[in-house]
């Protein structure tokens, strides 16, 4: 159904009007220490995004260029890495970062107090309202919106002209006549990157939850008080068959398939087909520059009420440790609010990063997010967008979501015995 009660409406219409993860980490530092060091500052930065790691080093080296006296220390946790776990591990060694990221709501609720409050910052004006509010707790801002993302399946079009595939399929029955279709033609339809639990724990499951969701606001409240549940929803049934679709579909071994092996295998046009979102038009750029990629939903049935949509959110958000010296603070506010406020740092989010801005005051033109980010327009322009739940799961729920599905392909469980462990898994981490 058409997203009358997505909290991002508001704030995807006026966008348009303007207009994660290798498990790997990866360090850029100016120095292995997170202290001042030689009259310098180090602002000690974890994210992650391994996606954008390199121009976030070129964006920061530019900020010290015209601030001499502070440098960056930056941490790249991604590709299906456990961030949380990372971000964790460093708070608990004494030397947390200064600089670090929360997906808002459940997450920002774990952190709260280690946030600094940023509702007084130049950049909260130009902010979607909507924007803000996975981060707003007592109606104080904790974290700046790092953008807007939106996932389904990216498809690759010189496949699908290959094939002769001329209309894009917007119901599960479409959907399963192209892969029919590209299969006859020699293509193999899907490449699925089901060794990362988060492809299917987060993406995947948001899928079902949005629908159930969106019919039914409280489906969600529900679980955490026994009113409803996944077993038997017909959406998560739904959600099965399209598992089971891509795999049947798809590329060998998905259990063992990874973020970097799946991306590799579509930008070589091995695969049609990935489940992704706009946050790999840096790597694609890379892969394979120019290819001619867009987006086509993932169906659960055959309305096109509530098919024909894409997810879309704010994936994540830059906060500020509340007892990082003071320093250190200063120049992490000052850093942010240049990052979205200056020619260079709003140029560098949108056509290096290839961002679609959270902010009403930095234009994002088509060619410079790239094909992905242009045709994720459409749809918010169109309305035609579910919101993410899975920021709204329990801690630690996704990646149990994720070995429960990683279960279900490896035949270990049925259908029903898997939706009963996910709702067994939501009732052992609710608070």
């Amino acid at each position: 159904m058409p997203m009358k009660n997505y909290s991002f409406t508001a704030f995807a219409i006026s966008l348009l009007l303007l207009f994660t993860t290798a498990c790997a980490k990866d360090s850029n530092t100016g120095s292995p220490e997170n202290h001042q060091s030689n009259n310098k500052i180090i602002i000690h930065i974890l994210q992650g995004k391994l996606e954008i790691a390199d121009q976030l080093k070129a964006l920061t080296d530019q900020y010290t260029r015209e601030h001499p006296n502070v440098i960056f220390k930056i941490e790249t946790v991604g590709f299906g890495a456990d961030s949380e776990g990372a971000l964790k591990a460093e708070f608990a060694s004494g030397k947390p970062p200064d600089i670090f990221t929360s997906e808002g709501y459940q997450n920002a609720y774990i952190w709260k107090d280690q946030l600094e409050d940023l509702s007084d910052q130049p950049w909260v004006k130009d902010a979607y309202p909507e924007a803000l509010q996975p981060m707003t707790i007592d109606g104080k801002v904790l974290g700046q919106p790092i953008n807007l993302e939106g996932y389904g399946f990216i498809y690759n079009k010189a496949l699908f002209k290959k094939a002769h595939i001329t209309k894009l399929p917007k119901t599960f029955t479409e959907l399963e006549a192209t892969a029919k279709k590209l299969k006859s033609a020699g293509i193999t339809p899907f490449s699925i990157a089901y060794a990362e639990w988060w492809v299917l724990g987060n993406h995947g499951l948001n899928v079902p939850f949005s629908y159930a969701q969106t019919e039914n606001p409280n489906f969600i409240p529900g679980l955490n008080s026994g009113a409803t549940k996944i077993t038997g929803n017909q959406y998560f049934d739904d959600y099965f068959k399209l598992l089971d679709l891509t795999i049947k579909y798809g590329n060998q071994n998905p259990l063992t398939t990874d973020y970097n092996t799946e991306l590799n295998q579509f930008a070589k046009g091995q695969t049609a087909m990935i489940q992704q979102g706009n946050w790999v038009q840096p790597i694609l750029d890379k892969l394979n520059p120019n290819m001619d990629v867009g987006f086509i939903p993932m169906p659960l049935n055959s309305n096109t009420n509530q098919t024909d949509q894409l997810m879309v959110g704010v994936p994540s958000n830059w906060v500020i440790y509340n007892k990082a010296p003071e320093s250190h603070k200063k120049y992490a506010k000052d850093f942010l609010n240049w990052m979205v406020s200056s020619k260079e740092g709003q140029t560098a989010l949108t056509k290096d990063f290839k961002y679609i801005p959270a902010f009403q005051n930095i234009e994002a033109k088509p060619e410079d997010i790239g094909p992905l980010g242009a045709d994720l327009e459409q749809y918010i322009k169109a309305g035609k967008t579910y919101s993410w739940q899975f920021m709204k799961y329990p801690d630690g729920a996704g990646q149990a979501f994720g070995a429960a599905l990683q279960a279900y392909i490896a035949g270990q469980k049925s259908k029903d015995e898997t939706e009963k462990a996910l709702d067994a898994i939501w009732v052992k981490l609710k608070k």
